[in-house]
């Protein structure tokens, strides 16, 4: 019986040492298996740079030629121009604003200045500078969380309650956004200006969107009309209890705490009849915000320039574009033959 604590203890030092052996040896491979992938990136990075002092000579010649090709092109072509609109389309229109420039942008790619032209009502040769249209979504922070807001308002408490703000924003698109950029590209410098007309005509003559936007006002009138109606029966009732509480205040002192009693109770009614009364005054206000702001289909906020503004940046040089292209032309063919000779010196062996 003496014998057996020391067998015990014997056999559990045992058993920690190989513990600590296969923690030793994880880590070993775990390191080993880091180590490795180091290696074979700096591998790779060698074989990179072997490559390209192999071709050194062959890249720089792309390079610089590209460099003069680029400084040719930006010397000869005309220079492009970009202008920009911020419009708040109204009644869901942003889905017919959006179909719209795509339509213009397809006809400035195929260079349909004929169908450009009449589209917007443009003469050919300004259609023809029209180089590219589009339009994004324009929208910060704070517009995103005015737009969660009226969105869950409009919401039950069980739906509102599985619904939180970065859900919404996973499934928030350009579509969703209060205000949109247009944007135009070319050469004209003053033609996005006279084709701001029919870009905001071609919304607003939709029959659909004209329908809800009457269909707008008159709700708005209809809302303004009830709010004036309260307000002239709040001010009847007003007029009625001070009546009241001047005919009391005549009577004789008869049951003194029961006219005060009534005397508060009529103090506190006309109270709250000022109360409500501020609360129709803030809603006819709100109610003329959106009188204004939807008083047109699209809402322009910020106009097309009189002159667009020259485009300018590195990445819209083709110095800078030009080369870079050349230069990846070049090496890719180069990697190319490269792995084509390899593959026959695999294949013989």
């Amino acid at each position: 019986m003496a014998d057996q604590p020391v067998h015990q203890n014997s056999s559990d030092e045992i058993d920690l040492g190989q513990l600590f052996q296969m923690i030793g040896r994880g880590f070993q491979k775990f390191f080993n298996f880091i180590g490795s992938i180091f290696k074979g990136i700096f591998h790779i990075l060698m074989l990179f740079l072997l490559f390209v002092q192999k071709n050194i000579i062959i890249l720089s010649v792309a390079v610089i030629i590209g460099g003069v090709g680029g400084y040719i092109l930006d010397t000869t072509l005309p220079e492009k121009y970009i202008s920009k609109m911020v419009v708040e389309p109204n009644f869901n229109s942003v889905q017919q604003l959006y179909n719209n420039i795509a339509f213009y942008n397809d006809l400035a790619n195929a260079q349909d200045s004929v169908a450009l032209a009449t589209a917007l009502n443009i003469t050919e040769h300004e259609a023809a500078s029209i180089k590219e249209i589009f339009a994004d979504s324009y929208s910060d922070e704070n517009q995103k969380i005015k737009l969660f807001d009226e969105f869950i308002r409009e919401l039950d408490t069980t739906t509102v309650k599985t619904i939180d703000f970065e859900n919404y924003l996973q499934n928030f698109n350009s579509l969703d956004a209060r205000f949109h950029q247009i944007s135009v590209i070319s050469t004209n410098n003053r033609v996005a200006k006279k084709m701001q007309p029919a870009i905001i005509n071609s919304i607003s003559v939709n029959d659909y969107f004209k329908l809800q936007k009457r269909i707008n006002d008159e709700n708005l009138s209809l809302q303004e009309e009830i709010y004036k109606q309260q307000l002239v029966e709040i001010d009847s009732l007003q007029s009625l209890y001070r009546t009241v509480l001047v005919k009391e205040a005549d009577k004789p002192m008869q049951g003194t705490s029961i006219n005060m009693a009534e005397s508060g109770d009529s103090r506190n009614r006309e109270l709250a009849l000022v109360q409500e009364k501020d609360v129709l005054k803030e809603k006819l206000v709100a109610l003329n915000k959106e009188r204004a702001n939807k008083s047109t289909i699209v809402n322009i906020i910020s106009d097309f320039p009189t002159r667009g503004v020259e485009q300018k940046g590195i990445w819209n040089s083709y110095k800078f574009k030009l080369p870079i292209l050349l230069l990846a032309l070049v090496f890719g063919v180069l990697a190319l033959l490269q792995l084509s000779k390899y593959l026959k010196t695999y294949n013989q062996e």
